[in-house]
């Protein structure tokens, strides 16, 4: 029975614990995201190279083995998939306090945390991805997707600022510990769907790489997927090289406190539901493709003010760019993961998914890298004005491609 049959999005139980256990995770997640780099610079006394070095470790495996575990996942049920990285990034994120309070906690093993928490969520996402599609109608995506992303981004909101005050209270590596728990709560909802993906028609099984080249032939020929994927690549070396540094800019640049800079990261990530919220009635007014764009181009010009930002009141322009740049980005995203579960044949999900997200995931690695190393080079707020540069110019460019000429979205490929 569909989620429609049963009287909607809201009273599915199954969905109501897709949806508490997602936003859990993500709750840590948005923890860990700022207290690793705390862990690092205020505990371990890291480099901005080494607090770059954090982040693009964390989506390394992108690019490692993206590809195969698109191909993997379409031929395994999501679920299962999904239950098993959750375990693992619980055992593995808690092994970063047990550390820390054991008085070895080091550098190495803050990178080696961040590369085997960034393995599972290269199969997790794939796996998450695909399995939405499984759990309600087509018709419903969008309102799906904007509730995920919405309170996602709500999570994000709370995360920065919960981590500012763990760590003022209890140390930098609570937060980390609280990431873990997330984990495991999500664990937990994720047992308690009852729903289970339909049998698929057995056929044989073709060899590994081949299925890889089939995912990779249908992006390439797609002349909307490939636009994404290549916008969604530059664009992420740019916010990633702007938000690898981030911290260090509040905290070592303006000299805010700790429990201070995840205040400003909360109010930062409230544009993200804003930014849910109004997507779906931007594209029901100027299409999916407009509002995608629109999105994206509000987002990338504000980022611009971020660089400007000085202490005291000369915060409010870092505030105002990551609120408007965390707006434009979930909603765009909100739109683009709707046109794709709606547009991606259900049998090649997996491995579309894959082939775009080693692109785009892949760049984030490039991109915290990046942001780690120019910080240390030319300055964090000359690499912020840079990356924010780099935004503008990608946004800009997909007005000359089939999506910027489109009002919406196609709803399904052309022969």
């Amino acid at each position: 029975m569909s989620v429609r049959e049963r009287g909607g999005l809201l009273r599915s139980r199954d969905f109501r614990l897709l949806w508490t256990g997602e936003t859990t995770s993500v709750l840590g997640s948005s923890i860990a995201v700022v207290a690793l780099p705390l862990v690092a610079v205020v505990t371990l006394q890291a480099s901005t190279f080494a607090v770059g070095l954090l982040t693009a470790v964390a989506w390394l495996p992108w690019l490692l083995i993206g590809l195969p575990a698109g191909a993997w996942v379409d031929r395994r049920p999501k679920r299962p998939v999904m239950l098993a990285c959750n375990t693992f990034s619980m055992l593995v994120f808690l092994s970063v306090p047990v550390a820390a309070w054991s008085g070895l906690l080091t550098m190495t093993q803050l990178l080696v945390v961040a590369l085997a928490g960034g393995v599972a969520k290269v199969f997790f996402n794939v796996a998450y991805r695909a399995y939405l599609p499984s759990l309600v109608d087509k018709e419903q995506l969008q309102e799906a997707n904007e509730k995920l992303q919405g309170s996602e981004s709500a999570a994000q909101i709370g995360g920065p600022g919960l981590a500012g005050l763990l760590a003022h209270w209890f140390g930098a590596v609570s937060g980390v510990l609280a990431d873990a728990v997330s984990f495991g709560i999500s664990v937990l909802c994720l047992r308690s769907i009852r729903h289970r993906e339909p049998e698929r028609p057995a056929k044989t099984r073709s060899r590994l790489r081949d299925e890889i080249r089939d995912g990779l032939d249908f992006v390439v020929h797609d002349p909307y997927l490939r636009v994404l994927a290549v916008f969604g690549a530059i664009s992420n070396v740019a916010l990633m090289g702007y938000q690898s540094i981030e911290v260090v800019f509040l905290v070592r640049d303006l000299g805010v406190g700790e429990g201070t800079a995840g205040l400003v990261l909360a109010l930062v990530g409230a544009g993200g539901v804003f930014g849910a919220a109004l997507s779906g009635k931007l594209a029901a007014r100027i299409g999916t493709a407009r509002a995608f764009i629109l999105c994206e181009g509000s987002g990338a010009l504000m980022m611009l003010l971020g660089p400007l930002a000085n202490g005291g009141w000369g915060l409010a322009f870092f505030v105002a760019a990551g609120f408007s740049l965390s707006a434009g980005v979930v909603g765009s995203n909100v739109l683009n993961a709707t046109f794709k579960q709606r547009y991606v044949p259900a049998e090649m999900f997996g491995r579309v998914t894959a082939s775009m997200s080693v692109l785009g995931f892949g760049a984030i690695a490039l991109g915290g890298l990046l942001g780690g190393i120019l910080g240390e080079i030319a300055g964090v707020r000359q690499t912020l004005g840079l990356m924010a540069g780099l935004e503008v110019v990608a946004v800009f460019a997909l007005l000359f491609t089939p999506i910027g000429r489109s009002r919406d979205f196609p709803a399904e490929p052309r022969n």
